[in-house]
């Protein structure tokens, strides 16, 4: 069978046209801009502009014949349209225009007069079609009216005024020869010679034919043209209307705000698709988070029914647990470029809640030692447990020894979590002995460790964690990080010996959110250690069904089973 080749999506013309337009789209308040500029632009012409009024004469331009009822005789003999319609606007036609308006009370100068004047000649035709333009429908049709007149008038006046240039050459010529004439008869009545005769002969044959050429040229029609169309007085104002206008003006303003958005696309730094991202991470894209209400602010989507958002986490579980780099450590490290960590924490809460459901034993450990609130956020889910038999050799009060909390997912399982406290030495703590034990646990079969790490752009506390969790998934809002975020997280990552795995996009939170989020963090930062027992807090939703609060399994510590 022939193998069918597919061109690669860099390559595939209308998925690029497509993936630019709807990067175009995600600036709506330039493309809203631009149309609102051009409705209002439209509608200011529309009614801010003072109405005008266009009356149009036809004037059929002929030269002239001696006899148009002749066979073969045309009235377009030597006529150049082009040059006729520059001599129609010409300042001579102007002035005789004028000082036949002044004659009506109609004072205007020739230039003035020029200025709404045009004239316009329709294709394979002698005509030339006057237009022109005023406030006033009576004004623009007299002037209109005016203007065509005087045009015909001057052309009359050429037309004559070369006839009469004519005739004086003829009659210049026609006199010696007279004269000439009458001295060749006087002498052939003195009895002359044969040769005086025939040159007298001569003389009166030419004589003959200037006289001849004098009367056709007095003979001739000089009727420069005919005003087929006399103008009258426009009715309505001119130009477009109202809704015309208003339609020009919107897609003016939509052409407007899509200049404006490509601009705004070209400079501007955060991330403008998927394929962009992968590009300057060097890692797949591991899912993308649908946008979901969560039931009372719950931190854990798995577990309730029906949710997109629990499917979409479940989708990048079994992804990264085929993925052979995650499969050979099974730990991940999961962080956000910067800003927020709310993001990344909920996805590691409920990704350790997807492995949990699909049997494995999960550690969770919270690693963000400067504003620690998992466990508080997890609420009623979360159940202190006593620790392991090494933490306690280590010293209990002191992180990750302090204690461990089993969170129990409904329907679905349960997984231990090690919440963070703070640390009067972050970097010391992140590198005890005590945290490269914890993360030795996911070498035992069926172990799972996630941990949760602050910013990796903020902190170096991610950094110093990559050695020991060499996976690293990055949590991150496409219309918030940079290109030269990841770009500079890949660096970061790739020199600390991890690699990362992919990234998990979640769609942008409101004006709302931020705020909520902002004063979350303002708590954060001015309460204390996050180690103790938890704050009461809202769990999911439930149904009354009792089987939602147990756990399928019980989490057994590693400890026991040694």
């Amino acid at each position: 069978m022939t193998p069918q080749h597919r061109a690669p999506d860099d390559q595939d013309e209308p998925a690029l046209l497509r993936d630019q337009f709807r990067q175009l789209l995600r600036y709506r308040s330039l493309l809203a801009t631009g149309v609102v500029i051009g409705l209002l632009g439209g509608g200011y012409l529309a009614l801010g502009g003072e109405d005008t009024y266009t009356a149009t004469g036809e004037v059929l331009v002929r030269s002239a014949i001696s006899d148009p009822f002749a066979a073969g005789a045309t009235a377009d003999k030597g006529i150049n349209i082009g040059s006729e319609r520059q001599t129609a606007v010409s300042d001579t036609v102007g002035t005789l225009a004028a000082g036949t308006l002044l004659k009506a009370g109609d004072d205007v100068t020739a230039q003035k007069l020029l200025t709404g004047l045009q004239v316009t000649n329709p294709p394979n035709t002698l005509t030339l079609r006057f237009s022109y333009t005023a406030t006033d429908p009576e004004q623009a049709r007299a002037r209109a009216e005016a203007l065509a007149g005087a045009y015909l008038t001057h052309r009359r006046a050429r037309t004559e005024e070369s006839i009469q240039n004519m005739s004086d050459g003829y009659r210049a010529q026609l006199k010696p020869l007279e004269e000439k004439r009458d001295l060749l008869e006087e002498q052939a009545g003195a009895g002359s010679a044969e040769d005086v005769t025939s040159a007298r002969a001569n003389i009166i044959v030419a004589i003959s034919e200037l006289s001849r050429k004098i009367s056709e040229l007095k003979a001739l029609d000089t009727t420069p043209g005919y005003l087929n169309k006399k103008p009258v007085a426009p009715t309505s104002p001119t130009g477009p209307g109202l809704l015309l206008l208003l339609g020009l003006g919107g897609v003016v303003g939509l052409a407007l705000g899509l200049l404006l958005s490509w601009v705004r696309l070209v400079f501007d730094p955060a991330v403008r698709s998927p394929r962009e991202l992968v590009h300057s991470l060097g890692a797949p894209l591991l899912g993308t988070l649908p946008r979901e209400r969560t039931a009372n602010g719950a931190l854990l989507a798995i577990g309730r029914s029906g949710s997109r958002l629990a499917e979409e986490y479940r989708a990048v579980a079994f992804r990264l647990a085929y993925d052979p780099d995650f499969a050979a450590s099974r730990r991940l490290l999961v962080t956000a470029p910067r800003g927020d960590n709310a993001a990344a924490a909920a996805a590691a809460a409920n990704l350790a809640a997807a492995f949990a459901e699909m049997g494995r034993d999960v550690l969770l450990v919270e690693a963000d030692l400067r504003t620690p609130s998992l466990a508080r956020d997890l609420g009623r889910a979360a159940h202190e447990v006593r620790p392991p038999r090494w933490a306690a050799e280590e010293g209990e009060g002191t992180w990750p020894a302090a204690g461990r909390t089993n969170v129990d997912v409904p329907g679905s399982g349960a997984f231990a979590l090690i919440p963070g406290t703070t640390a009067d030495n972050v970097p010391r703590a992140l590198t005890s002995p005590p945290v490269g034990r914890i993360v030795a646990e996911a070498d035992r079969p069926g172990n799972v460790v996630i941990v949760l790490a602050p910013p990796v752009l903020s902190y170096a506390d991610a950094v110093a964690l990559v050695d020991r969790v060499e996976g690293v998934m990055i949590v991150c809002d496409p219309r918030e990080v940079h290109r030269s975020d990841l770009e500079r997280i890949r660096e970061i990552i790739g020199a600390s010996g991890g690699s990362v795995l992919g990234a998990l996009l979640h769609p942008s939170r409101g004006r709302l959110r931020r705020a909520e989020r902002r004063a979350t963090a303002t708590r954060r930062s001015g309460g204390k250690g996050g180690g103790g027992t938890p704050a009461e807090a809202d769990g999911p939703e439930l149904t009354g069904d009792p089987t939602e609060t147990l756990g399928l399994r019980t989490f057994t510590q590693p400890a026991a089973r040694r």
